[in-house]
């Protein structure tokens, strides 16, 4: 994954659209531009847990908890997570019976947690490092401006 990437990704921002039609146009970014995914989108802190929010994919679970799953635990954390095989994650939630591996990357400005990008694979072993990188480098300069 390029630097390139993130930039065509900051240029789909446009303020005038607010906060759900620009998280929907990058979640639909991701979704072309990362091959394999069943589903790649946002959750968003809402009175104290996950709401969902824009996404590309099959149907999704609605509120997800801190702490709970990989989305919640991110969020705990305040880190990326990636896992290889969603099956031996304690407490993964599935919403999708598909997925067999997720990478969550929290999106966190001025030290709060305000939502996360969630992005799930029907195999295992989908993330690479390099990948989890670009993902970090995509949520705080292209993400965070959605934010702004």
């Amino acid at each position: 994954m390029e630097q390139l990437h993130v930039n065509q990704a900051v240029e789909l921002i446009d303020p005038l659209i607010g906060l759900s039609g620009n998280l929907a146009n990058l979640s639909a970014f991701l979704y072309d531009l990362l091959p394999g995914l069943n589903w790649a989108g946002f959750y968003l802190m809402k009175d104290g847990g996950l709401i969902l929010g824009p996404f590309q994919g099959k149907i999704a679970c609605t509120r997800i908890a801190v702490g709970k799953g990989v989305c919640g635990t991110s969020v705990l954390k305040q880190e990326t997570i990636v896992v290889p095989d969603v099956h031996l994650f304690p407490g993964h939630i599935a919403c999708d019976s598909a997925s067999e591996s997720e990478i969550v990357v929290p999106i966190i400005k001025d030290g709060e947690v305000l939502g996360v990008l969630d992005i799930d694979a029907p195999t295992k072993n989908r993330f690479s490092q390099a990948e989890k990188k670009f993902l970090e480098a995509f949520v705080k300069e292209a993400v965070l401006k959605c934010f702004e």
